[in-house]
């Protein structure tokens, strides 16, 4: 689900006003997308959804980058946090309330939460 997602955010991005004679953008059968890529399209989805929550710690949200803030949470943290970002916890509603968010995009935007937070941080296989 996270290749096909990133190919149509790759494919959008090649969508402007190109001449006629422009190639055809394709994608190799073996891409596979980078940790910039993933961060990119994850800090876009947080841009554009959870940052006015988690920026300012809204309704008592864990600010992004404040490690305090996160302090306490469940060893299984990553998880948990991803099926809170997708169902909704306490005032956070489901998918930051964009329900237009699919579970590629959610998980990515809260990957790149736990990476501006935890930077020093393991990658997650």
């Amino acid at each position: 689900m996270l290749r096909t997602m990133l190919i149509a955010l790759l494919m959008l991005a090649g969508c402007g006003k190109a001449g006629d004679d422009a190639a055809p953008l394709t994608v190799p059968d073996d891409f596979e997308p980078t940790d910039s890529m993933v961060q990119l399209a994850g800090k876009q989805a947080y841009d554009q959804v959870c940052a006015s929550c988690h920026d300012e710690g809204v309704d008592g949200a864990p600010k992004t980058g404040d490690r305090e803030a996160w302090t306490g949470r469940s060893w299984l943290w990553e998880a948990v946090l991803f099926e809170h970002a997708k169902d909704g916890y306490l005032a956070m509603p489901a998918r930051g309330g964009d329900e237009s968010l699919d579970d590629a995009t959610v998980e990515m935007a809260a990957e790149y939460m736990l990476t501006k937070t935890f930077p020093d941080a393991p990658p997650a296989d």
